[in-house]
């Protein structure tokens, strides 16, 4: 399960992972907060509605994951751009992490608030990476805790392991050479973010940073929290 605050968050960040375990047989789900729906730029319409760019960002976000083999996207419809760390909020996640059972999640790191000295993490990706990960723990595994999910069906899930983007202490490297130009081509998707922009040489030169520690082309660099063994 991929949890992100927006649409194209997941394009941006692990794209040739969830390819590259879609293409290898896993059955991802994609889960976006928001749909985006502040998402505007200079070239954006100036009279476009909020309802308007939904529509248009919830299905640029369905062709994108169609693109990295995602199995179904999830909307929870949250404001874009007011996102708060609420128990609602953590509620909605942790059903959907009982209501799939994923074996991981992917999300991003809460802790990060900078990215060298030109780019300030989106205070909506800290708030989705912060809640996704108190959803994971101790929320989806603990009967307790929101028990009116019980009278949903939905029984407690432990998540087996989590990977988080971002984070300036990675420690697993997923070699992405085989599905870059399937990241690539699925950011594309989001027309309304990127117009004109052509985003392959900026996603190939984070890709060879990432893989440099690994001596890898291109890679994901993730911090893995393992919750549980596997056992044969």
């Amino acid at each position: 399960m991929s949890i992100h605050a927006h649409p194209d968050d997941q394009e941006f960040t692990i794209g040739g992972t969830v390819a590259k375990w879609a293409r290898a047989g896993s059955e991802i789900i994609t889960v976006c907060i928001t749909s985006g729906d502040s998402g505007s730029n200079e070239k954006t319409d100036p009279n476009m509605k909020k309802e308007e760019l939904v529509k248009i960002r919830e299905e640029e976000q369905r062709n994108a994951a169609k693109a990295l083999g995602v199995k179904e996207v999830v909307f929870l419809r949250y404001p874009d751009g007011m996102l708060q760390p609420t128990i609602t909020l953590r509620r909605d996640l942790t059903r959907l992490i009982r209501k799939y059972k994923p074996d991981a999640v992917l999300c991003g790191d809460p802790t990060v608030r900078f990215y060298g000295n030109s780019y300030m993490n989106h205070p909506d990706h800290r708030v989705a990476a912060d809640v996704a990960l108190d959803a994971v723990f101790p929320s989806a595994g603990t009967r307790l805790i929101f028990p009116e999910l019980l009278s949903e069906g939905l029984e407690p899930h432990q998540v087996a392991r989590i990977f988080i983007h971002g984070s300036d202490k990675p420690d697993t490297f997923v070699d992405i050479g085989a599905t870059i130009e399937v990241k690539i081509a699925a950011l594309r998707e989001h027309h309304s973010q990127i117009n004109d922009w052509d985003p392959s040489e900026m996603l190939k030169e984070w890709a060879r940073e990432e893989g440099k520690a690994r001596g890898l082309e291109h890679a994901e660099a993730f911090r893995q929290m393992v919750l549980k063994e596997e056992r044969n």
